[in-house]
């Protein structure tokens, strides 16, 4: 009864508007024609977040809820790994229309860390990586950058006890914009900091080179990650600061939550990101 009640309203409903159900088409203002505002942004995620995944189960799992950018942890890609199998797994990635789009985060406590990570980043063929140095080595990490041509994105931990708690900790300590060091904010992460992120996001804007999504339970230390729709953060906000400053890197979705089944969350996370996006162009 109900599906015939259903078919009753819905052709009702075409005959209303003037449409023939079998020769004629729904108004344009019903279907989702045009470009969709979640296309302004590449949306992608971040590689801790299928920790407990090999990479061809992880890149099946981006295929079905339609994600297409990745940023690629050393467990999938070791830091001796040689030029044969950084092609190998460049070749999955293709196959899958995933773009393995940055390495990292990648953590640094030495000069002789520094050397391997710009050794191993170069070897893959990519000009950014996401970055942790410790203090005491920026200024080589600066310098670094300086002679490969390579810029580090550094990612911010928030009030977790990491290097670089936000992206004013990275302002400050390399001082210059123009040098190649930058910043992957997370945003769950400074929220949790007390930050106001919206004000970062303008104020900080030739900072940013990548961006780390999630929701989370509270604005303080103890909040943790959420699906984004059911936390505190307000992604339309968001999302108007970051289509004002024309930002263009990517944002990735990282659940630290779930380890063993993320794709649930992640699917209902991006899903809730892109239905903003579209409905706040």
């Amino acid at each position: 009864m109900k599906k015939v009640l259903f078919t009753i309203v819905s052709v009702s409903l075409l005959m209303i508007m003037g449409c023939n159900s079998s020769t004629e088409q729904l108004p344009s203002a019903l279907l989702g024609e045009g470009p969709r505002g979640s296309e302004d942004f590449k949306i992608g995620v971040a590689g801790f977040t299928y920790r407990e995944f090999n990479l061809d189960q992880t890149l099946e799992l981006l295929n079905r809820i339609d994600v297409h950018y990745l940023s690629i942890k050393d467990w999938w890609l070791p830091f001796n790994s040689t030029a044969e199998q950084m092609d190998s797994l460049k070749a999955k990635c293709a196959a899958a229309n995933v773009n393995p789009y940055i390495l990292g985060p990648i953590y640094m406590n030495s000069e002789e860390d520094v050397n391997k990570t710009f050794d191993y980043v170069e070897r893959f063929g990519q000009k950014m990586f996401i970055g942790v140095p410790s203090y005491e080595i920026i200024d080589y990490v600066i310098a670094k950058v300086k002679e490969t041509g390579i810029k580090v994105a550094i990612h911010t931990h928030g009030p977790d006890n990491a290097p670089f708690p936000n992206i004013s900790k990275v302002v400050e300590m390399v001082k210059d914009s123009t040098l190649g060091v930058g910043c992957c904010m997370d945003l769950g992460h400074s929220v949790r900091l007390g930050d106001d992120i919206i004000k970062d996001i303008y104020q900080y804007k030739n900072w940013i080179y990548d961006i780390h999504m999630k929701d989370e339970t509270a604005a303080c230390k103890d909040g943790h990650t959420y699906e984004m729709g059911r936390g505190v953060m307000n992604y339309a906000s968001i999302i108007k600061a970051l289509r004002d400053i024309n930002y263009k890197g990517c944002i990735s979705l990282e659940f630290e939550g779930q380890g063993n089944n993320p794709t649930p969350s992640v699917a209902e996370s991006i899903g809730y990101f892109k239905g903003v996006a579209d409905a706040t162009k």
